[in-house]
């Protein structure tokens, strides 16, 4: 039985071999998977799982979400779509949803970093300064 240090160094291992120039390669998780799976080794499923959360937060670090209140135009979403990547690096993938509650302004979500300069969150700063 493998210990919990052990499925961690193993998920970490297979997650670093999926690494290519610095990015995740969707074909190399692909065959780490199914060689995983067809190894049949006791304890595969607990370094499967520990290795999809770590393919799971490196996908979502190269994801954006970019929220307004109404649809930018295109203009806009290049501008915004040429400063995450000169931030991030190529290959970030954006998404974008409209939120009416926002007011006015932009919201973008990337990974764990929240750039807010939507209208809804500089009045709650506003509430928060009375």
């Amino acid at each position: 039985m493998k210990t919990r240090r052990q499925t961690l160094r193993e998920a970490k291992h297979l997650f670093r071999l999926c690494m290519v120039d610095g990015a995740l390669d969707e074909d190399r998780v692909r065959q780490v998977v199914q060689s995983v799976i067809d190894s049949g080794r006791q304890g595969s499923l607990k370094v499967l799982s520990r290795f999809h959360r770590l393919v799971r937060i490196a996908r979502e670090a190269r994801s954006a979400k970019i929220e307004s209140p109404t649809p930018l135009p295109g203009n806009v979403r290049t501008s915004i779509e040429s400063d995450l990547t000169r931030l991030y690096g190529r290959g970030l993938v954006t998404s974008y949803a409209d939120d009416a509650t926002l007011l006015g302004g932009v919201r973008i979500t990337v990974g764990s970093d929240v750039f807010d300069g939507s209208i809804k969150a500089r009045l709650a700063d506003l509430e928060e300064q009375f």
